[in-house]
């Protein structure tokens, strides 16, 4: 294992968890709200925010699916030494993450079963630009409506139409993170 998978992890694991948990919590509730991360130091390709989100929210009960670039030895070790989370195909997964075209299709990820519907994977969208603006978002959490810059607004407009079913996303750019709980309405891309 590389030295640089034994760093970057939280400099006070307690308290560090504890306020970053409190922000991916508050994103999760207000869908679209862009909150700003303390971030770990994560290896390559993985953003800080991404670094972050995985290292609160996975332990070795966890298993994760790592797509494209960030299917890497660096960021394997890192998170094996830091969660101890299995590291296993979308089917199975817990969390993913990586870039939207890496991540896609979204027809493998577990998307919950009608008596469990939080049996479902979350994905970490790893994105070059995280703006509060875009796609227009309504549901529960929005007081009337947010917006917010995403990938692909059609495919998940159908995974929100699955609810209770379907995926919840984390969007990270960055030390940047938005949320999409399935939930979240997706509306009209709105021009600036």
């Amino acid at each position: 294992m590389a030295a640089a998978a034994l760093s970057g992890g939280f400099a006070d694991p307690a308290r560090d968890a504890s306020y970053a948990f409190r922000a991916l919590m508050k994103v999760m509730a207000r869908p679209g709200q862009i909150e700003q991360l303390a971030p770990v130091t994560a290896p390559a390709p993985l953003s800080p925010a991404a670094g972050t989100a995985l290292l609160t929210l996975c332990d070795p009960e966890t298993p994760i699916y790592l797509a494209g670039d960030a299917d890497c030895e660096l960021v394997r070790d890192w998170l094996r030494f830091h969660t101890g989370a299995p590291l296993v195909g979308p089917e199975n997964c817990s969390f993913a993450v990586g870039a939207w075209d890496a991540l896609m299709p979204l027809s493998p990820y577990p998307l919950g079963t009608p008596e469990y519907p939080d049996r479902s994977a979350t994905l970490i969208v790893e994105m070059s630009d995280l703006e509060a603006e875009g796609t227009t978002l309504t549901g529960p959490g929005i007081q009337t409506t947010a917006a917010l810059s995403l990938p692909d607004p059609e495919a998940l407009s159908r995974n929100a139409a699955r609810f209770p079913l379907g995926l919840d996303f984390f969007f990270t750019c960055g030390d940047r993170i938005a949320a999409l709980p399935r939930s979240t309405r997706i509306g009209a891309c709105m021009s600036r």
